[in-house]
């Protein structure tokens, strides 16, 4: 013998069906707005009115060739690389900026001081995963550069 569908069992269905849905937005809303670190650009209308002049320096910057290739020591130093287009050392006056990807820890100032082969950091980063920003100022050039690295 079947029982029979009634109004009670659709109020059920119905309330079990938005009830889930419910639950998996409030969840979905909470990890969102955890990881979320802040706004991407303070004033997006004045970014939009210097975007042509940031593509015109990015060209200017490629044109350079130059390279950077930023690895971490095992003592958790960073190191940077930093070629020209011949594959030389270019040397001059670098500043790095590592940032937590989802904005949980403050941003790391890091010194870089000239090494034998490249630039090396003046302490260790802390353990993670950083993106960073290398601003590379050589020969009366400016370059910035963006990576990511992990300690």
């Amino acid at each position: 013998m079947t029982r029979p569908f009634t109004g009670r069992h659709m109020l059920l269905t119905m309330v079990g069906f938005f009830g889930l849905i419910i639950a998996v937005n409030v969840t979905m809303a909470r990890y969102a707005s955890a990881t979320f670190g802040g706004a991407v650009v303070e004033n997006s209308y004045v970014a939009s009115q210097r975007f042509n002049g940031w593509l015109a320096a990015a060209r200017a910057q490629d044109r350079l060739g130059w390279h950077v290739v930023p690895t971490v020591d095992a003592g958790g130093r960073l190191r940077i690389v930093a070629t020209g287009a011949d594959g030389a050392a270019v040397r001059g006056h670098m500043i790095v900026t590592a940032r937590h990807p989802l904005g949980r820890l403050p941003d790391q100032a890091i010194r870089m001081v000239p090494g034998a082969d490249g630039y090396v950091a003046d302490r260790p980063l802390p353990t993670g995963r950083w993106l960073l920003r290398i601003d590379l100022q050589a020969g009366g050039h400016d370059a910035h550069f963006e990576d990511a690295v992990r300690t």
